[in-house]
């Protein structure tokens, strides 16, 4: 069979065991649409959390991104990384016992107030939506090459997967299909690591390949600076010393803004315990850790294929891949020098050949000539990465709207039965809004992630952080800190993304910031804010210190409360 016909069944299998998934876990109550009841093991709940953690960005583009960025591109996989730990350590056991369903919950009665509670809403709306968009792409790109399908017909596909299991079976359903998602992607991502470390450094364990010798007895990545000098690039290994600044931002705002993401903050809510929640963070982080240390291998293994395949070689000769790909418009040969050959080069003015950097991880298999089967469990993986997250940010903005905005501000008395139907519509007209603006994304899918991440960054994390840890901070405060370091960074980044229409261009960046590092910057402004503005305002109650102080103590938390 070819890779096309083992794409159908692999995709087609594991489609069909999510929905059967879904139907089987189908929420009858709000609290199990919420929270998915409050009962999940915490091991599931950290299979699910690392589903909902590593996206479309974090399979399909990280290792790309590493492979075209080399050692700037690590920016990214640190920031996750220790963002992640942040949230596991610093603000999940505190959430956790103060017992809401969302993050506008926990600010809303944090800060006694509905403004409050509103403006995390719309903060909340922003950074799923934009982060959603991004897998999206992610969905569009692998629908697109493996179904001969066009892009925004692949994006078209996938609102109609998502809505079918997220519609349906809220946090019970999405958390149940992001466990036997899990499974799918890391199985999907590894065994092909695993298979080309094997041929290239005769290592199966891709990490220990990673720092192994090819078969000339080069060290991989010196044979990769090699090969990228060569073609006029800088060394892989190379540190951009002029770019220090900007990469320093853009791992702050990655780690903060993964501390501040609603989506994975609320899977906390669905354990039994405050203990279970640091039981499933840890859990999770070992699941993570299996597919992030395996990336930069995969990143330099691709690289490294990818320019002994393609590098002067004849355009006559090329293999199927290469114009596969070509049909799908994500990857363009120009032949400038009309030769015949594919020039792979530094100067763009020479260069030939244009990537994007959201396909390596999908065609890697077929450029290592791995066998059919392996080419379609990557397509496989790199669905069940982007629906997860998508289904779990889709669920944040639904239980934004029916609980926060509809059942806490402008209809209280609604019935468990209305706001449960509310969910559901908000969900469905959240999945088609995120579909139409997937079709047009602003960039690479990890750079649109990076952005939703410095919208959290500069909204929630102070918000969260000063709630948690601060007594003296109160609603004026935390409300002026939201709203100007929401608006300093959307504003930035509108101004410097084109593809926004945004008049900005690069020369003109604040220290060298780019829009992706900007959410540090508005983050600092929050916290300077929100702390200036609460010393001179009205003080905290009493009756709100005394939470703060209660919640600073884990233990003895209750179930998530059902409201």
């Amino acid at each position: 069979m070819d890779a096309q016909v083992w794409t159908y069944i692999m995709v087609g299998v594991t489609f069909l065991i999510y929905i059967g998934v879904a139907v089987w876990a189908k929420a009858g109550s709000t609290k199990e649409f919420y929270v998915a009841g409050g009962g999940i093991n915490p091991i599931a709940n950290g299979m699910a959390t690392a589903a909902d953690w590593m996206s479309a960005a974090s399979f399909l583009s990280m290792a790309g991104i590493i492979s075209f960025m080399g050692y700037g591109g690590a920016q990214y996989l640190m920031g996750w990384t220790g963002g992640y730990v942040l949230l596991a350590l610093l603000l999940a056991p505190y959430l956790r016992k103060f017992g809401k369903f969302t993050v506008p919950d926990f600010i809303g009665d944090r800060y006694y107030s509905k403004s409050a509670r509103i403006v995390a809403l719309v903060c909340a709306l922003f950074v799923s939506f934009t982060y959603v968009v991004g897998q999206m792409k992610g969905v569009g790109v692998a629908f697109s090459r493996f179904f001969n399908v066009s892009y925004d017909t692949g994006v078209i596909i996938g609102i109609g997967i998502v809505f079918f299991y997220a519609v349906l079976g809220g946090m019970k359903g999405i958390t149940y299909t992001q466990v036997v998602q899990f499974c799918v992607l890391i199985f999907a991502f590894t065994v092909p690591a695993i298979f080309i470390s094997f041929q290239m450094t005769g290592n199966p364990i891709p990490q220990l390949g990673f720092g192994g010798q090819v078969k000339d007895g080069t060290y991989l990545l010196q044979k990769l600076n090699e090969l990228s000098v060569d073609l006029g690039f800088a060394e892989y290994t190379k540190v951009n010393q002029g770019n220090l600044t900007n990469m320093f931002f853009i791992t702050a705002a990655l780690m903060f803004g993964t501390a501040g993401l609603p989506h994975v903050i609320v899977r906390f809510f669905t354990v039994p315990k405050v203990r279970d929640a640091r039981i499933s963070a840890g859990w999770a982080l070992a699941f993570i850790a299996i597919l992030y240390t395996t990336a930069p291998a995969v990143a330099a293994f691709a690289k490294i294929n990818l320019i002994n395949t393609v590098s002067e070689q004849p355009y006559s000769d090329v293999p199927e891949w290469f114009t596969n790909w070509e049909e799908t418009g994500l990857l363009v040969f120009d032949d400038k020098n009309a030769d015949g050959k594919i020039q792979y080069v530094a100067d763009a003015e020479a260069n030939e050949l244009k990537i994007d950097n959201d396909i390596i991880v999908l065609a890697n298999p077929e450029i290592a000539k791995l066998p059919a089967w392996v080419v379609g469990l990557v397509v496989a993986g790199g669905l069940a990465a982007a629906l997860s997250t998508a289904a779990g940010l889709l669920l944040v903005i639904s239980s934004s709207i029916s609980h926060d905005l509809l059942k806490k501000s402008l209809r209280p008395n609604i019935s468990e039965k209305g706001e449960l139907r509310a969910a559901r519509i908000s969900i469905a007209v959240a999945v088609v809004a995120a579909g139409l603006a997937g079709l047009n994304p602003p960039g690479f899918v990890a750079q649109v992630v990076a952005l939703a991440f410095g919208l959290a960054a500069s909204s929630f994390f102070p918000a969260i952080i000063l709630g948690i840890f601060d007594k003296k901070m109160n609603k004026e405060g935390a409300v002026a800190g939201m709203v100007v370091g929401i608006l300093f960074t959307a504003i930035y980044i509108f101004y410097f993304k084109p593809q926004l229409g945004g008049p900005g261009t690069p020369d003109g960046y604040w220290f060298g910031i780019s829009p992706e590092g900007i959410g540090t910057l508005g983050m600092l402004i929050n916290f300077v804010v929100a702390v200036t503005v609460s010393r001179f305002t009205k003080p905290t109650p009493n009756h709100i210190k005394e939470l703060v102080e209660n919640i600073r103590f884990p233990r003895g938390a209750g179930e998530a409360s059902s409201h």
